[in-house]
């Protein structure tokens, strides 16, 4: 049976919109990452004011889905990291805090420095009255790492 030549052309139109919506969606695609990539290398945190400067209340952040590299073998380390504090005048603004410890993602450092350095980024920026930054970081060679660095309660004027 011979196809009709009406048919051709047909299929040869489909064939040009399929391509054009996957190239959209490619660039789509594209546009959401390089998004999200602009969005992680210009993160800082961002601070807010303290709805109650008056009371001691806890703060607790879980951002479970931390990743650095490895300083010596450049795989990634995966970890839990708990913030825990008990503001004074300032708090950390939760989508700011998220960017910001996305953005060491592509940072060749070790459990330690990367601990120690959220610790002193918080703790410079918010003077709070207490802060503890623990990195409980996923079993690798059958290692598992916990990190914690914490200040003494710092008392009231």
């Amino acid at each position: 049976m011979k196809a009709s030549k009406t048919s051709k052309p047909a299929k040869k139109t489909q064939v040009k919109k399929a391509a054009g919506r996957a190239r959209k969606k490619t660039a789509q695609a594209k546009e959401y990452i390089r998004y999200g990539e602009k969005a992680v290398i210009g993160a800082s945190l961002e601070l807010w004011d303290n709805p109650a400067p008056e009371r001691d209340y806890e703060i607790n952040i879980d951002f479970p889905e931390f990743t650095c590299l490895c300083p010596r073998s450049g795989y990634p380390d995966f970890a839990v990291i708990r913030i825990r504090y008990v503001p004074d005048l300032k708090i950390v603004e939760l989508k700011a805090l998220k960017l910001w410890l996305n953005s060491f993602r592509s940072q060749y450092i070790s459990h330690e420095k990367v601990v120690n350095r959220i610790f002193d980024e918080l703790d410079g920026a918010l003077n709070p009255r207490y802060l503890e930054v623990l990195g409980d970081f996923n079993p690798r060679g059958n290692v598992k790492t916990v990190i914690r660095v914490a200040t003494p309660l710092r008392e009231q004027p």
